[in-house]
């Protein structure tokens, strides 16, 4: 009897040890692994339909996944809305009451599975889109700062969302819940002289700024604590409980609007250009894109061997925010990116030399006056020469002729004084060349040699 007995005892305790948590009952089966994909594959879409603006600049790529947090959060909240109203669509809310685990524990068991799987789809997707700029970057590096704040920031809208849920006896509930949070998210950001801004998780922040190395953990305090104040204050036995996390989000929350700008600095890359000082100008592109100086050099190469021997030409193309300095040209921009550049390759390199031979005449530093038509004619012959305009550009000069005699008249005249320059001997074409730079260089449009 004894021994039947302990066999009993014994075959009960192998039983209830092989009876699974109903945490990872949850975590593994049901509503939170699809949520965590939607959250994967919603954010997927959006990232892969705006590629060609983040992908190749690991920057833009961290600045991009941070935005996503305007879709992640809401997406989200939504999912733990619809896991918080589950019992209430099944009808067994009054069968989970009798349950013998206390009310955080019921809680918890269906809210941390989805705050962990969402939390989860939102830094896969991450982690996808840096995988994807990897082959393509030029320069700089992985910028994976934000990323502990932003995932900490979806796990508590999921949290906060599944409270939403097990309060509102609604079906539209998390719809709703989805729409609102969007709406807000899009207000804080678009309030960008009030402070309050600062305590939007998915802020859009430009692609140099770089956070202090605190506010990611500010940010996941000030979420997180909202998220946990609201689930004690809902599930716990001693709702004063509450009070710990609250107290810890309003220090967050006051730490993040005080500091304000102070979040933020420039990225000391952004500051920095790499040049190649092989030829005049040399050619200078910033450091997070040192990887393309061989590409715009040569997209410049013809540019720069037809102005070999020529005097008073800037020092170099400079890529930076700001007016070029007295010596210096403003490059065409590589960034945004998706225009000039896309996946670390010039799109147009025949359109950007012909900017970049414009930014050499164009002087940002001279002050504003009306010049000379001649001087018109000389910048257009100028550019011609060094940058010749393909088909498409020819054709449209055609087109924007006809409208009227005086347009045939003028472009009539642009293109002699192009055969013009075009015709000299070299050693003429050079002399003259060094008179227009250094007329141009000098902001004197009546010292530019007339064609």
């Amino acid at each position: 009897m004894s021994l039947g007995a302990t066999g009993l005892g014994t075959g009960r305790g192998t039983r209830a040890s092989r009876e699974p948590h109903p945490l990872r009952a949850e975590a593994l089966r049901g509503f939170a692994p699809l949520a965590g994909a939607a959250v994967l594959l919603t954010l997927g879409v959006l990232l892969a339909g705006s590629a060609a603006r983040w992908q190749g600049g690991w920057a833009e790529t961290a600045a991009q996944t941070h935005v996503a947090g305007l879709i992640a959060g809401p997406l989200a909240a939504a999912a733990g809305c619809w896991q918080g109203g589950r019992e209430r669509r099944r009808r067994t809310e009054e069968l989970w009451g009798t349950a013998a685990r206390a009310p955080l524990a019921r809680f918890l068991a269906p809210a941390l599975p989805v705050a962990l799987w969402t939390a989860a789809g939102y830094l896969a997707a991450a982690g996808l889109a840096m995988l994807a700029t990897w082959p393509y970057a030029q320069g700089d590096r992985p910028h994976p700062a934000l990323l502990p704040g932003d995932t900490v920031a979806v796990a508590a809208a999921a949290l906060l969302g599944l409270v939403v849920g097990r309060v509102v006896p609604s079906r539209l509930a998390a719809p709703l819940l989805a729409i609102a949070g969007y709406v807000g998210l899009g207000v804080l950001s678009a309030s960008r002289s009030a402070p309050v801004r600062h305590l939007d998780p998915a802020f859009p922040i430009m692609d140099t700024d770089v956070p202090v190395w605190w506010q990611p953990v500010s940010m996941a305090v000030w979420t997180a604590g909202l998220a946990f104040a609201a689930a004690l204050a809902y599930a716990a036995r001693r709702r004063a409980t509450a009070l710990l996390p609250l107290a810890a989000a309003v220090a967050a929350g006051a730490v993040l609007t005080q500091t304000g700008d102070g979040l933020w600095h420039e990225a000391p890359l952004a500051r920095r250009q790499v040049c190649d000082t092989s030829t005049t100008p040399a050619v200078c592109v910033n450091a997070r894109y040192a990887g393309m100086l061989p590409q715009v050099a040569g997209a410049l190469s013809g540019v720069t061997g037809r102005l070999e021997g020529v005097r008073g030409l800037p020092a170099r193309w400079e890529d930076r925010d700001g007016a070029p300095r007295a010596d210096e040209a403003e490059l065409p921009h590589l960034t945004p990116l998706g225009w000039t550049a896309v996946r670390g390759r010039l799109t147009d390199p025949t359109g950007f030399a012909w900017s970049a031979t414009a930014a050499l005449s164009l002087r940002g530093d001279c002050p504003d006056a009306a010049q000379p038509h001649r001087v018109d004619v000389a910048d257009d012959a100028v550019r011609a020469f060094l940058a010749p305009a393909g088909p498409a550009t020819r054709a449209s000069d055609e087109r924007w002729a006809r409208a009227d005699a005086a347009r045939r008249a003028d472009l009539r005249e642009r293109r002699a004084a192009r055969a013009r320059l075009a015709g000299m001997a070299e050693r003429e074409r050079r002399a003259w060349l060094s008179a227009y730079f250094t007329a141009r260089v000098a902001c004197d449009p009546k010292g530019v040699p007339a064609l």
